[in-house]
């Protein structure tokens, strides 16, 4: 993990600014989900990024029914009803 070298203060709110360097060079606009992982004694912000409920996967992740499901695994529940 490289330190940006930035220091914020948390306010009353438990709010920190990121610079506008950092939302810019991670691509971070205004409204955009962010991910909060504690690893050990630090804290992770990351780009929220949808996984799949059945196997973990990032890509091609669709959303049905209010669930995030991969293109994988789409394709073969999509296989189980062609059998059934």
């Amino acid at each position: 993990m490289k330190p940006a070298g930035v220091v914020r203060k948390v306010d009353q709110l438990g709010r920190i600014v990121l610079p506008k360097s950092l939302r810019k060079r991670y691509q971070m606009n205004e409204g955009d989900p962010v991910e909060i992982l504690v690893q050990g004694d630090h804290i992770i912000l990351e780009r929220y990024r949808p996984k799949c409920v059945f196997c973990g996967n990032m890509d091609r992740v669709s959303e049905f029914k209010e669930r995030h499901i991969c293109a994988n695994c789409l394709t073969e529940m999509n296989g189980l009803k062609e059998r059934a």
